[in-house]
């Protein structure tokens, strides 16, 4: 008669057995899909290297059939990058910066819904951050009157560039790992970020003077305070204006759905006029609070190095951003541009059937 013992240990060794059939059938399977994802994989390769080269061939072809080639190139290639073909093309590698927060792991998502999960929630942060750039330094300035009878105490400016600190570093880390997983963004942003985050980082070392005399001391923080309240203004109006331009181009085969930030190719032309204004003064503002800083340096009004660092990098990120913001512009003209001419074309051509 069987014991206990004795059926425990049949047990056991029926369930390593069925332990070692599902290794060798996981086994098998994954050789498969392997070799099925290489197939794949040297498939999209061959494709992606055939679309370099035709778009390297375009210069040879006659205007009147340049626009239609680059047309159905540019739809190709959005068709395997919003795919999950992209999965199976060459990978970027990490990122300088992606590596020293997180070393060589591979932060590339395989499935497609997962990378616009990420794409989501980085559009949803960006959404989080205006406010915040509105909310915290106005409080900051109406608290500056109501209660510090007209002098920011340091700790409150302290905590408020901690956390320009952690947005800035948060802004690039998300970006490089949109980078990675295919997004189009141009690289001024991401040294834009950088630069921001060296000015948070100087600037917490920055001893905030209080009394005797603090509004003039304390001008340069206040007016940072007011180009922080704009440029919240300003993220707001380009966050819902990229969103439809987005929504636009991808519509139209023109864009991948992982895209953040492209050329202004499309969009509403009311929201356009309000929001290169408001850019323009921005990127003004910013640069008078930099040269501010520097000139205050300068007559020996505040004598530290951080006002310098400071006004150095403001001036310089101000510079930056209105010279991309042109570029972005004359994109947009000559899109326009080059619209005209197809459409004139296509006018002649059905003048000359009829």
């Amino acid at each position: 008669m069987a014991t206990d013992g004795d059926a425990l240990e049949s047990q056991a060794a029926a369930a390593a057995e069925a332990a070692r059939e599902l290794r060798e059938a996981a086994a098998s399977l994954v050789a498969c899909r392997s070799a099925d994802e290489d197939a794949l994989r040297r498939r999209a390769t061959a494709l992606d290297a055939d679309l370099r080269r035709l778009q390297a061939s375009l210069s040879t072809l006659a205007p009147t059939t340049l626009d239609k080639v680059e047309e159905e190139l540019e739809r190709a290639r959005v068709t395997i990058s919003d795919s999950d073909v992209a999965a199976f093309l060459p990978s970027k590698r990490n990122g300088k910066f992606l590596k020293t927060f997180v070393g060589p792991v591979n932060v590339r998502v395989a499935r497609k819904e997962d990378k616009l999960r990420v794409k989501d929630e980085y559009n949803n942060y960006r959404d989080r951050a205006a406010y915040m750039f509105l909310l915290f330094p106005s409080i900051l300035l109406l608290l500056r009157w109501w209660i510090w009878d007209g002098c920011l105490p340091a700790l409150a400016v302290q905590m408020y560039q901690a956390w320009l600190l952690f947005l800035y570093t948060s802004f690039a880390l998300r970006e490089n790992v949109l980078i990675v997983n295919g997004s189009d963004i141009r690289p001024w942003w991401i040294y834009h970020h950088y630069l921001a985050m060296l000015m948070a980082l100087v600037s917490l070392t920055w001893e905030i003077k209080g009394q005797p005399d603090c509004s003039s001391k304390q001008r340069g923080v206040q007016l940072f305070l007011r180009w922080a309240i704009m440029q919240g203004i300003a993220m707001h109006l380009q966050n819902r204006y990229q969103r439809q331009r987005l929504r636009t181009r991808i519509a139209l085969g023109k864009a991948k759905r992982m895209d953040v930030v492209a050329g202004e190719t499309a969009g509403v032309e009311g929201q356009l006029l309000l929001l290169y204004p408001v850019l323009f003064t921005l990127q003004v503002f910013e640069g008078y609070v930099g040269v501010l800083l520097l000139k205050t340096a300068l007559h020996g009004l505040a004598s530290e190095w951080q006002v310098v660092v400071c006004g150095i990098l403001l001036v310089v990120m101000a510079v930056g951003n209105f010279v991309n913001t042109m570029e972005t512009l004359m994109l947009k003209l000559r899109f326009k541009a080059k619209m005209k001419r197809a459409k004139s074309r296509q006018d002649l051509s059905r003048q000359h059937q009829n």
